[in-house]
């Protein structure tokens, strides 16, 4: 127990001819404002947050028109850890926000996500629903038709 007591311990080194009480409360003040600082640090949302909450970091900010998707962005830019945010502009169309001290990060995340949406424009997957159709259909021009054929009824039975 007593080693749990000594590591909650707090060194506090104060500098001063004569250690008085008002001493003494200023550097008690000091310390929990550095804790309290800390702990908002702390708490401060990182990646995709609202425009309000990226706002309320209270550093400078631009933007960047973005047409396209999102959640593919999304995996780009947790993959380079930068903090951002999406504003509606029009359908489709979105406007990018993020600090402005992140932006060689940005651009970095920008030019991968080109990349990967350009690959994923020349790839062109067919659709799972033609195919769907176009394999019934082959197998209703294969399927043999079967005819029923009757016995005639004989009358001396």
């Amino acid at each position: 127990m007593q080693e749990e007591v000594n590591h909650k311990t707090v060194a506090i080194t104060v500098k001063a001819t004569k250690v008085t009480g008002r001493v003494l409360l200023a550097a008690v003040q000091k310390y929990l404002a550095y804790l309290k600082k800390k702990q908002v640090e702390h708490f401060t949302p990182q990646g995709r947050q609202s425009v309000k909450q990226l706002m309320g970091h209270r550093v400078n900010t631009s933007s960047i028109p973005l047409n396209g998707d999102t959640r593919l962005f999304d995996r780009v830019a947790r993959k380079y850890g930068v903090d951002y945010a999406f504003h509606k502009v029009e359908d489709g169309k979105f406007l990018l926000f993020f600090k402005g001290g992140q932006a060689d990060a940005i651009t970095a995340a920008f030019s991968d996500y080109t990349k990967r949406m350009m690959n994923r424009q020349q790839e062109k997957r067919p659709s799972i629903l033609g195919q769907l159709k176009r394999l019934r259909e082959l197998v209703r021009e294969k399927a043999p038709t079967k005819e029923r054929a009757r016995e005639a009824a004989y009358e001396d039975r």
